[in-house]
């Protein structure tokens, strides 16, 4: 600044300072970050469930909600014990879908992007054959989609949970909440019995 200059002030009716139209860097990771975050809660929904269960029945109702991530404000009056188990076991349904969703974007990444490397061929009847880059190009490209909607699915069944369990926190749930998430309970719930079923 040269000497005797004043400095430079802003005010109303003067020019202002350049306001970054970016968000900061750390700010953008989060958000890039949140759907994968997301969709490791869904993965953990059976494995909580079946502990927030545990604690329930062993009289711990109050660290059952904590696992679930649905504590009650301090003072709010506490939530029956048949409640949280009710919301436990809802939990563990979902869980039990989230981790077929969560096996089938396993599967879409290992017969997509990694298909040349878990088979080696021949592909004369593979999709894309019978050449190798014909059919590792056509399984990436069926996969790619597969994958978007199973994480997107796991992103929503985290969300339903969470609106699932708006009445332990004292809130009000939404009315279409309740029937889709027995909707979605029933599924886990064939998918586990299939899959004890198949166990040997």
């Amino acid at each position: 600044m040269p000497s005797g200059a004043r400095p430079r002030t802003y005010g109303p009716a003067m020019d202002t300072p350049p306001v970054p139209l970016t968000p900061p860097l750390r700010t953008r990771s989060r958000a890039a970050l949140r759907p994968v975050l997301r969709a490791m809660d869904a993965v953990t929904l059976l494995p909580r469930g079946a502990a927030a269960l545990a604690l329930t029945v062993t009289g711990r109702a109050r660290s059952a909600c904590s696992l679930l991530r649905a504590a009650p404000p301090s003072g709010a009056p506490r939530p029956a014990p048949v409640r949280v188990a009710g919301h436990a076991v809802a939990s563990v349904l979902l869980g039990a879908l989230s981790l077929a969703l969560a096996g089938v974007t396993l599967l879409a990444l290992a017969r997509g992007p990694f298909y040349g490397f878990v088979d080696r061929g021949p592909y004369d009847d593979s999709w894309g054959g019978p050449g190798k880059a014909g059919a590792w190009l056509a399984h990436f490209a069926v996969s790619v989609p597969c994958c978007l909607a199973a994480l997107t699915a796991l992103y929503g069944l985290v969300g339903l949970h969470d609106r699932l369990l708006a009445p332990l926190l004292g809130r009000r749930r939404p009315g279409w909440v309740l029937p889709t998430a027995l909707l979605c309970c029933l599924a886990g719930a064939l998918f586990a019995w299939a899959f004890v079923r198949q166990l040997p």
